[in-house]
């Protein structure tokens, strides 16, 4: 790896122009992934953070749970029949806190389950981000749908829906903002294969939250921005490299008179290529982390350390590919006529 070492020295510029493109590339993938997984929780965490387990709507519903009511008597078989199973309810809607000011929220309710917030009649306990919005725990608020009035009783963390806060409310007061009688869904937790029900239909969290339409868009759509960023970085690679390649076509020729192998060439465009890599990962790493200390209050950026090495492995994987792809002339190369047409 000597002769490659000597290459980076030789011809810094070329090799901290390659770097600074590769640092760019997957400091901005890093950011919208962030960006993506912070949107995925702001748009479904209410059903992200529940445990796996199956989702049943009402199969004439055209996988629109809006559009789905499940049978009392259904309903009533199936959380018997199932430990745990909660039947519930999700609306947009929207409140008025004691200043009349108005917040759009997304209504919960549910029977009894360890999934779902507990709530009596005329209580609501809300999302966090309505606390920084000014509402506190006593406060009253209300609906224009609604005869009576909630009070706050407290706040739970990352309780989002559709871009929402969730408000968690008594089942009889949703009933009466929303004049219904039937529940939406029906979650059956820690179900790994869903047990048929007559005229429901079943769907695991993730098929569930492909069913609703903002979520589906918007997350097909940042990641095929992300995937397209990461098939330009081995584009990069593929380029940058074949040019190196074609400009020392002489240098490999005599490399190979001399008795080096090949793979031996490929070992030194193989170090190359990590090298570069590993240190703009580094710092796209360690600035899109950082990103997530400085970003503007409410802004939905969430960038893991899983996501951040599965990124990173995929980079390294797709700049082997690219580097190794460009060095196939490699092989080609004819060490006598190599020579006679002189290095470049």
């Amino acid at each position: 790896m000597n002769i490659a070492w000597k290459e980076i020295k030789k011809n810094k510029t070329k090799f901290i122009i390659l770097g600074s493109i590769i640092f760019l590339v997957s400091f901005l993938t890093f950011i919208i992934s962030g960006l993506s997984n912070g949107l995925s929780q702001d748009n479904a965490a209410l059903i992200k953070d529940l445990p796996d387990g199956q989702f049943y709507m009402n199969a004439d519903a055209n996988e629109t749970y809006n559009l789905s009511r499940i049978d009392e008597s259904v309903q009533t078989t199936v959380l018997n029949e199932q430990k745990d199973a909660a039947a519930l309810s999700i609306q947009m809607g929207f409140i008025n806190d004691m200043d009349d000011k108005q917040y759009s929220i997304a209504f919960v309710t549910s029977t009894d389950s360890k999934s779902f917030e507990s709530v009596g009649k005329g209580e609501v306990i809300l999302d966090r981000s309505l606390e920084d919005e000014g509402i506190k725990v006593g406060d009253i608020l209300t609906n224009n749908q609604f005869s009576g009035e909630f009070k706050v009783m407290g706040f739970v963390e990352q309780k989002k829906y559709s871009h929402a806060p969730v408000a968690f409310i008594n089942m009889e007061n949703y009933k009466e903002i929303y004049r219904v009688n039937e529940m939406q869904l029906i979650f059956v937790p820690g179900t790994e294969q869903a047990p048929v029900v007559t005229g429901l239909q079943s769907f695991s969290n993730k098929e569930f939250l492909n069913t609703i339409p903002s979520y589906s868009a918007e997350q097909m759509s940042l990641n095929m921005i992300i995937w397209f960023l990461v098939a330009i970085s081995g584009m990069l690679f593929a380029i940058f490299f074949y040019m190196m390649n074609v400009q020392k076509i002489g240098l490999y020729g005599i490399l190979k008179a001399l008795g080096v192998k090949t793979s031996r060439l490929f070992g030194m465009m193989w170090y190359q290529m990590i090298f570069i890599t590993v240190i703009a990962l580094g710092l796209s790493v360690t600035l899109s982390q950082g990103f997530s200390l400085i970003a503007p209050q409410g802004m939905p950026f969430s960038l893991t350390l899983e996501t951040t090495v599965q990124l990173s492995v995929v980079f390294l994987i797709i700049g082997f590919i690219g580097a190794t792809l460009s060095g196939l002339q490699i092989k080609k190369v004819e060490p006598l006529q190599a020579i006679q047409q002189g290095e470049v």
